[in-house]
């Protein structure tokens, strides 16, 4: 009986064998295998990248795929996470290397080269990495910014040199960043570095020693400064001159939404008082999305994103055919000579500055 069932049993089985599949009945539970697999691509990036959704949705319709973000904290922290999981790598493409960072970033060897066809649009000048492993996407101006109804108030005309900050007229009147925790922090300091030298004679050590002696504030972070010890934004802060962009003026208006007419701030353009930071995106090494990470990456530097930037996060985009909108044009501003560093030299001394400044300021 048992041999009989089982001769039955393997009949039925050599049957369904040679049978096409549209005889055998469909398992109610179980959904049809894709024909592909879906494409996710993520993006890792400082917390302050934004994109709009509308800008978003065209390249997610356009290509199938789903893009999400992994927000790592402030640049520093960002890379390093990078460069720490570069052998289990936990996005396809990492933005938001500046040029204070450039250096070390390549140094970590965790991008791959791509020679992006729109980097044709983009300003020589901005593209520092001659291999094309991290290709510039925006860029931003550091300095100081001033409230005007503060200074007007007082009968003061805003300074006109970095020099000018140290003298008594200025004590306490000034908040910065912290440079080894705030990145416009570091890009005011580099900047500084850049104009003062590092010596013979009046060199930026001296600088930063009158500066404490004249009352300088020192804040952890961007937003710690420019929102509660500013005076200008807030209206809270006791200091009237805050280390912040040059775009900060054009911000405070578009978030007022017509509650204003002209920005309550203004920007120092000063001799040494200014640095440019250039952002940068790259394709990640061990990334099982290369074609597709190159194509978001095309689709970054071209007009549609690039036009984007401005109302996002509040720097100018790298390619000069995006529109700007009016509120840039009319209230932010391009400082003609920003600082200059290399990468390689602040890579280089970037640790020991910082360090040094430490001693200076807070010790």
């Amino acid at each position: 009986m048992i041999r009989r069932k089982a001769i039955l049993l393997l009949s039925l089985l050599l049957l369904a064998a040679c049978s096409t599949p549209a005889a055998i009945p469909a398992t109610p539970t179980a959904a049809p295998a894709p024909t592909t697999t879906p494409k996710r691509l993520v993006v890792m990036s400082h917390d302050s990248f934004s994109i709009s959704q509308e800008v978003l949705d065209a390249f997610q319709q356009e290509t199938g795929a789903t893009v999400e973000f992994l927000k790592a904290g402030d640049t520093g922290s960002a890379l390093n996470q990078a460069i720490l999981s570069r052998d289990a790598p936990l996005a396809d493409i990492f933005f938001g290397v500046d040029n204070t960072f450039l250096s070390r970033a390549l140094a970590a060897d965790i991008f791959l080269p791509y020679a992006s066809p729109e980097l044709a649009a983009i300003p020589s000048e901005l593209q520092l990495d001659p291999q094309q492993r991290l290709l510039p996407v925006d860029v931003g101006y550091v300095l100081i910014n001033y409230d005007r109804a503060t200074l007007e108030a007082s009968g003061r005309t805003p300074p006109t040199s970095l020099e000018e900050l140290v003298q008594p007229a200025w004590r306490g009147q000034l908040v910065v960043q912290n440079p080894a925790t705030s990145s416009p922090g570091l890009a005011f300091l580099l900047a500084t570095i850049a104009h003062f030298g590092e010596g013979p004679g009046y060199s930026w050590r001296d600088f930063w020693r009158d500066l404490r002696a004249n009352e300088v504030a020192v804040s952890p972070g961007w937003s710690e400064a420019y929102y509660t010890q500013f005076s200008g934004s807030s209206g809270r802060g006791p200091y009237p001159l805050v280390v912040s962009y040059s775009t900060s003026p054009a911000a405070e208006l578009f978030f007022s939404e017509g509650a204003l007419e002209e920005p309550p701030t203004d920007n120092l353009v000063i001799p040494g008082g200014v640095f440019r930071q250039i952002e940068f995106v790259g394709v990640l090494k061990g990334t099982k999305n290369e074609e597709l990470a190159r194509h978001f990456i095309d689709f970054m530097l071209q007009p549609t994103f690039q036009s984007d930037i401005p109302l996002q996060m509040f720097v100018y985009p790298a390619n000069p055919e995006a529109n700007l909108p009016e509120i840039f044009t009319r209230f932010a501003q391009l400082p003609p000579q920003p600082a200059a560093l290399s990468p390689e030299m602040i890579e280089q001394n970037r640790e020991r500055w910082i360090t040094e400044w430490t001693e200076i300021v807070l010790r």
